[in-house]
This record gives structure tokens, C-alpha cells and sequence, in this order.
């Protein structure tokens, strides 16, 4: 497999396509430029399929549609999609007898007579909260922390402030990324989590199979690569680089204040968010040896998060790539095989 993999990846693509997907609870999300659709797997004969839609920021306006803007609002909407199908591809897990519902908690069943049909709202409120505070304090407070408790005494007291921004924001940015991959390996041992990166690995064969202008079947999906440039890892792993980048220029202790550091690098994750958007869509746009190796970090990432999958997750994904490819061919970005 690792053979063919080289060998399909020496292999200039034919045409590059703005669909994109997502892998979920035995199912994907593929998004074209006019339809979103979801395939879940309910049985070994049946692929359930249902198109979803949200009004886009992008449909809002030109303001929504500028470089740098255009990824704050489109990680925005990607969210919002992929929370929408995630909902529905694990309400169809339950159904299908995919996942156990066990039996509710006094307090769940408390939640559930005073929220009702608002329950499920509430949960993902909280659930939104809480995720988030734990990710600024993993990846902005905790490496700031350490730096300052482990590095900063070290520091000589010659060096100069530019210096030690530099060091800082190396630190920060080496940790943070080790933290992602860390946590990537843990959940990716988990047999449930497996099975969601094995649809993903699914997901990248099904559109460099479209990419390379082959036939979808089983047989020609299965020998592409499963590393796609264009992916929400490779975004999240541009996304910390970037991050060590901006880093440089926020003072080690701004006003004299360590605790500042950190708030500063929130209030600046838009423009990382910005520009790593923007990366990568300069990296699935163009298929040549400089977006290759800029896009690698990312690559190497996804041998975590993607895994090799099985025949039946590959015809879920070919089932929902069928149904979003457009007749008229709008989801082509650029024709490579005149350049071959």
C-alpha cells in the first residue's frame, strides 16, 4: 500500500475541485458548490443519503468574500455545516443501532423535562463553552505558563526584547503543536475514533480519484493517496505555524504584564485563522513542487488523523461525492492537464 501511495503521489493531477467533505459518525459530508450532502452508513446494504444546507456568510456579501476575511467566516460556516451533519449522521447511528444510548441520569432526565426540545441546543451551548475554554487553556495559557516557568529564568538579562519574542513564540508554537499531535495519536487509539479517521482517509481517496479524472469506483478509490493538501488537519497544523509567525511580534510581558501575552494571542487568532485560510487554499489550488513542500507539515499530520479504509466506507463516500459533483463543472478551480 505504502508503494502505491508513493507512486499515485509522483502523479501530477489532472484537475483540481472545490469540494471538500467531512468524515462523521459512519458516514461523510461532501460540499460542492451548489449541494451538501451526507451519506450514512445504516446496514451493509443500505447508505442513507439527505442534503443539508445553511445560509452562508459568503452569500451575505462582498465584505465576507475578502482575502483574510473570507477564512474567519468560512471556518465559521464550515463549523455550522459540519455540526449540522454530525448531528444527523449520529441521529442515524442511534437508528441503525450503531451507537448504545444508555439509560439517562436523574440529572439528564431532569435536563430533559425542564429544556424539552431545546435539551439538545443546550448541551451543545455548554459543550461549545467548555471546549473552548479548555482549548485556550491548552494551547494559549498552559504554553505561556511554561515558558515563563521553565525558560524565563534562563534567560539572559542581556538579551534583547526582539530576542527573547522570538524564543517565546518558538516555545509556545513547538509546544502547542505537541500538544495537537499528542492528543491526535490518544483519540486515534480509540476504536470509535478510528472508524471516524478510517471515513476520512475514505474522503481523500474519493476526491483524488474525482482529481485524477478515474471512474468512482471501489477499485480506483482505493489505490489513491489519503494525504490531501486541501484538509481541515493540515489547516489546523498551518493555523499553530502561523501562530509562532504572529507570536514574534507580541512583546514577551506587553506593558510589563506576562498574564497579556496570552490575550493578546486571542484577540489575534482571526488574523492566524485569516492566513492560514489562506494557505491553504493557495495549496489546494495549485498542484506543483512549492505548494508540495509548503503543504507538507500538514501531510505528515494526517497519517494520524486519516486511516486506511474499508470498501464499505469508501461506497459511502463515493455516494455522497456523486451526488454534489455539478453537471455544468463550476467546482473546477483549475484544469492541470494542460500544464502536464
Amino acid at each position: 500500500m505504502k508503494k502505491q501511495e508513493k507512486k499515485a503521489d509522483k502523479k501530477q493531477q489532472k484537475r483540481i475541485t472545490s469540494i471538500g467533505g467531512s468524515a462523521l459518525i459512519e458516514g461523510i459530508m461532501m460540499r460542492g458548490p451548489k449541494r451538501t450532502t451526507v451519506a450514512c452508513r445504516v446496514n451493509e446494504e443500505t447508505i442513507y443519503t439527505e442534503d443539508i444546507s445553511i445560509k452562508t456568510f459568503s452569500s451575505r456579501g462582498k465584505f465576507f468574500r475578502v482575502p483574510l476575511i473570507r477564512g474567519i467566516f468560512g471556518m465559521i460556516d464550515s463549523m455550522r455545516l459540519s455540526y449540522k451533519a454530525l448531528g444527523l449522521s449520529a441521529d442515524k447511528a442511534m437508528e441503525a443501532g450503531n451507537m448504545e444510548e444508555e439509560e439517562p441520569s436523574k440529572f439528564e432526565k431532569w435536563l430533559d423535562d425542564k429544556f424539552g426540545d431545546k435539551l439538545m441546543n443546550v448541551i451543545m451551548v455548554i459543550a461549545t463553552i467548555l471546549g473552548i475554554a479548555l482549548a485556550l487553556g491548552l494551547f494559549v495559557f498552559l504554553p505561556s505558563f511554561l515558558y515563563d516557568w521553565t525558560i524565563k529564568p534562563n534567560i539572559s538579562a542581556d538579551m534583547s526584547s526582539g530576542a527573547v519574542q522570538v524564543i517565546k513564540s518558538a516555545f509556545e508554537g513547538v509546544l502547542k503543536i505537541l500538544l495537537f499531535l499528542g492528543y491526535m495519536l490518544l483519540v486515534s487509539r480509540m476504536q470509535d475514533m478510528r472508524r471516524v479517521f478510517q471515513y476520512h482517509g475514505a474522503e481523500h481517496k474519493t476526491i483524488f480519484c474525482y482529481e485524477n479524472d478515474e471512474e468512482l469506483t471501489v477499485e480506483n478509490v482505493r489505490k489513491q493517496i489519503r494525504f490531501h493538501p486541501r484538509c481541515g488537519t493540515s489547516f489546523l497544523v498551518v493555523t499553530l505555524l502561523m501562530g509562532i509567525f504572529v507570536g514574534m511580534f507580541i512583546p514577551a510581558e506587553p506593558f510589563g504584564v506576562a498574564f497579556l501575552r496570552p490575550v493578546f494571542r486571542i484577540l489575534l487568532l482571526p488574523v492566524m485563522i485569516g492566513l492560514g485560510y489562506e494557505f491553504i487554499k493557495l495549496c489546494g489550488k495549485h498542484d506543483n513542487k512549492l505548494t508540495r513542500i509548503l503543504a507538507t507539515p500538514g501531510l505528515w499530520a494526517q497519517r494520524i488523523t486519516t486511516k486506511e479504509p474499508t470498501d464499505d466506507m469508501i461506497e459511502c463516500a463515493i455516494t455522497a461525492m456523486k451526488a454534489v459533483i455539478p453537471e455544468d463543472g463550476s467546482d473546477i478551480v483549475n484544469d492541470c492537464s494542460c500544464a502536464q
